[in-house]
């Protein structure tokens, strides 16, 4: 995964203003490219997605 990959326009309206109480189950969207597929998880899982240097 490169750091390239997460620029993108996003407008501010779409920007939360306050932090979710529970940050570990705020949700997240994971696009699959390879398989072309969308999951619905949890913060808490995005541990799963990231690759050790």
């Amino acid at each position: 995964m490169k750091v390239e990959e997460f620029n993108y326009e996003l407008p501010k309206e779409l920007i939360a203003q306050t932090p979710y109480d529970k940050r570990d189950e705020a949700r997240l969207l994971v696009l699959d490219k390879e398989k072309q597929t969308i999951e619905h998880k949890v913060f808490r899982d995005v541990i799963d997605y990231l690759n050790p240097r």
